[in-house]
């Protein structure tokens, strides 16, 4: 079950945005003008995504997460507001993007008998380069 659409953002009333302050460069239009995001989605109550997806991206998010299950994404980086906020959906959009993606699972494998022939073999070939690097003992 994959949404419809390349971007995979979730539908507009899902996603919540804040415009803060944001320090930086843009001199005194800065301190004036609220161009930073914080785009805020509810991952826990989102009917967009299905639960194994939740829980993935979920544990993609990371700090951006908190403990009731909404994601904060704050973009900064650009001096407009415009920018910032498409900067914050496109970073939401990559991660949504990665949690649908199903890691492969690993399959466990022994190493082959002459793996382990030719690794005990290099081992013993080191123990002798270091060996003759000693100074002589008594019997030499």
């Amino acid at each position: 079950m994959r949404p419809k659409g390349s971007a995979r953002l979730p539908p507009e009333r899902e996603l919540e945005e804040r415009f803060v302050l944001a320090g930086g460069p843009g001199g005194q239009h800065v301190n004036r003008t609220e161009s930073a995001v914080q785009l805020r989605y509810d991952v826990a109550a989102s009917e967009f995504l299905p639960a194994p997806v939740k829980q993935r991206l979920l544990r993609l998010a990371g700090k951006r997460a908190d403990s009731s299950g909404v994601i904060t994404i704050e973009a900064r980086s650009h001096r407009s507001q415009h920018r910032n906020r498409e900067d914050a959906r496109k970073r939401l959009a990559e991660l949504i993007e990665q949690a649908f993606h199903r890691p492969t699972r690993r399959i466990p494998t022994r190493p082959s008998r002459t793996a382990k022939k030719k690794r005990l073999q290099g081992k013993r070939h080191r123990g002798k380069i270091k060996q003759a690097r000693q100074k002589p003992g008594k019997d030499d």
